[in-house]
């Protein structure tokens, strides 16, 4: 198994597309998503759920979080919790920092704070979000990818959901599947 996680913003068709795509293949992923993205779009909460797949916070603004002061720090994984609650009734099992691959102790003990036990890393970044085309996106992701890999990739990209049909098989290929953070790692 490996999972398959999302930085959760960017345009809703493009969503719509990924996880269509995986619907379609039978995966599930994990949709980290930022509260900004779901107070425009807070239909995608649901969406996200109803698909069977995972969400999660993922910050309210999507900033350099391991830069901020605590109480700005706090406020960006706070908020992004309250917008989830009220979206979906709780704040999702997983938050992972922004714009940092691994959180800082402090940002450790606030996501803990604001009821995170679990604070999600990812041992494969796709680099999907500088836009390489599709074809890139599944050969780095297929170089670099192993058993119990967790998988960085992003919603807003129209190559990610190219990929992803592609990137699919070629897990399958591998006798690997999509599941979402929680079957994986819990």
């Amino acid at each position: 198994m490996v999972a398959l996680t999302f930085h959760g913003q960017g345009e809703p068709r493009l969503a719509e597309g990924l996880l269509g795509e995986a619907e379609r293949a039978g995966a599930r992923i994990t949709v980290l998503a930022v509260g900004s993205w779901l107070d425009t779009y807070p239909q995608m909460a649901h969406r996200v759920l109803d698909g069977g797949h995972e969400l999660g916070n993922h910050t309210q603004n999507h900033r350099s979080i391991s830069t901020m002061p605590a109480p700005q720090a706090s406020a960006e994984i706070t908020r992004c919790a309250d917008r989830l609650r009220g979206l979906t009734g709780g704040i999702g099992r997983w938050f992972r920092p922004s714009q940092a691959q691994y959180a800082t102790p402090l940002v450790q003990r606030l996501a803990r704070a604001a009821g995170y036990r679990h604070v999600l890393s990812y041992d494969v970044d796709s680099l999907d979000y500088t836009d390489p085309g599709a074809e890139a996106v599944r050969r780095t992701v297929l170089a670099q990818v192993r058993p119990g890999s967790v998988v960085s990739l992003h919603l807003g990209h129209a190559g990610t959901v190219e990929a992803l049909p592609a990137l699919l098989d070629g897990l399958k290929q591998r006798g690997l599947r999509a599941v979402t953070t929680s079957e994986l790692l819990t």
